[in-house]
């Protein structure tokens, strides 16, 4: 086996100059010579493997040129919007195949010093319904700087939700659960107020806004299989129009085929 000059210098990196290409090459060249000193043992000591490997090697050669191909159609011909319609569809279609495995929730969670004043004043503003006083909750935090966690919009693992609260880890907070009031915790320095507004608990179906990209990858490989299935058989029956293919299904096969 012979390296030559010309083979090294077509792998050197651009910018490398000098000392660091010079570098670069003595390392290139050790790695060319252990390799050919690995794959000549290889071959003594494995030579009666070569027909296994040859085969080994063709057939993935052919799957990595089917695959093209198949990738070729499929970037050709796909689509990749999905409507909320489809989603939700698809979704509604297949509920009982998405089940929770841990209680999820929303909520809202306020901590403020312990020993203000007017605790009792924003438990209530926390617990309204009206537009006006969820305001005015939102103002007295925000001119005390007290940290409000707001998982209304989203739903959070319940474990998550927990963590903002003084809650050891040992316990189990299941009968938070149950209530939507606002409730209560202290630790040795803040006050907590908190709100649990939805539950879904382990068992029952995952909400469609945590699935969505989920359906979205599942409505893809739908749509790509479609493709690729369609392309095999536009090809076999194009092939058997043209004779390409024959297939001598009941005929028998002699002794020595």
């Amino acid at each position: 086996k012979e390296l030559k000059i010309r083979d090294v210098r077509s792998v050197v990196p651009q910018g490398l100059t000098g000392e660091d290409s010079a570098a670069f090459m003595r390392v290139f060249v050790d790695r060319w010579v252990v390799k050919q000193l690995k794959l000549q043992e290889a071959e003594t000591l494995f030579s009666s493997s070569a027909a296994d490997i040859d085969k080994m090697v063709e057939e993935y050669r052919q799957a990595l040129l089917i695959r093209k191909l198949d990738q070729h159609y499929v970037d050709r011909s796909i689509d990749t919007v999905f409507t909320d319609d489809e989603i939700a569809a698809y979704y509604n279609a297949h509920k009982a195949d998405f089940k929770l495995d841990r209680p999820i929730v929303k909520g809202r969670i306020v901590r403020f010093t312990e020993g203000y004043r007017q605790a009792a004043k924003l438990k209530t503003l926390m617990a309204s319904k009206t537009e006006a006083q969820q305001q005015d909750f939102r103002d007295i935090c925000e001119k005390n700087d007290f940290t409000i966690s707001d998982f209304r919009d989203q739903w959070v693992d319940f474990s998550d939700f927990l963590s903002y609260l003084p809650t050891p880890r040992s316990q189990s907070y299941d009968p938070l659960l149950a209530s939507t009031a606002v409730q209560e915790m202290r630790d040795s320095h803040s006050h907590y107020y908190f709100q649990i507004e939805a539950v879904r608990r382990e068992g029952e179906p995952i909400p469609l806004e945590r699935l969505r990209g989920t359906i979205r990858r599942i409505l893809f490989n739908q749509r790509k299989g479609e493709i690729i299935r369609a392309h095999e058989e536009e090809l076999c029956a194009r092939a058997a129009e043209m004779g390409e293919v024959k297939i001598f299904a009941d005929e028998k096969p002699k002794k020595d085929e």
